[in-house]
């Protein structure tokens, strides 16, 4: 779906505050409220805006300790990766994982409480995952940035 100026700009204005009322969000981007709300309920139509979340701060639910797994399997067959995939699904712990190109096979961000509850997480649930063959741990010493802003330019 193409989108326009107005349709960058409702998106940005959502990815900063998803709980805008159409009113405030219309007046935002310089529409009145009807072709505003059309234009969103063709953006959500479109698959251009999946869902609306809450962003929850980690550290106040427990969940203040970050991990980027890197995993090797035993094989890159279909049945194999869908096993991964599979029993990954499940995990609640994970909030990302990507099948990559290059040295490992997958990249997952897992969230824990410390460094004792990653550790029992890796040994009670990722080791015990049958297509792994090796597990590689990187724990961040800092948090940079952390968005969930994508950037919309007109180049879009």
């Amino acid at each position: 779906m193409p989108l326009d100026d107005i349709d960058r700009r409702i998106l940005t204005a959502l990815q900063r505050d998803g709980r805008l009322t159409n009113v405030e969000l219309a007046d935002a981007v310089g529409l009145s409220p009807s072709p505003c709300l059309r234009r969103v309920r063709l953006l959500e139509e479109a698959g251009v805006i999946e869902r609306y979340v809450g962003l929850l701060n980690p550290p106040k639910v427990g969940l203040g300790f970050t991990v980027f797994a890197r995993i090797w399997l035993k094989g890159q067959d279909e049945e194999t990766v869908g096993r991964f995939t599979a029993a990954i699904l499940k995990l609640p712990q994970m909030v990302e994982c990507y099948l990559m190109a290059g040295d490992c096979d997958f990249l997952l961000k897992v969230v824990a409480p410390d460094l004792e509850g990653y550790r029992r997480f890796q040994i009670e649930h990722l080791g015990r995952i049958e297509a792994v063959q090796s597990i590689k741990s990187d724990i961040p010493m800092q948090r940079i940035k952390q968005t969930t802003e994508l950037p919309l330019q007109e180049t879009c």
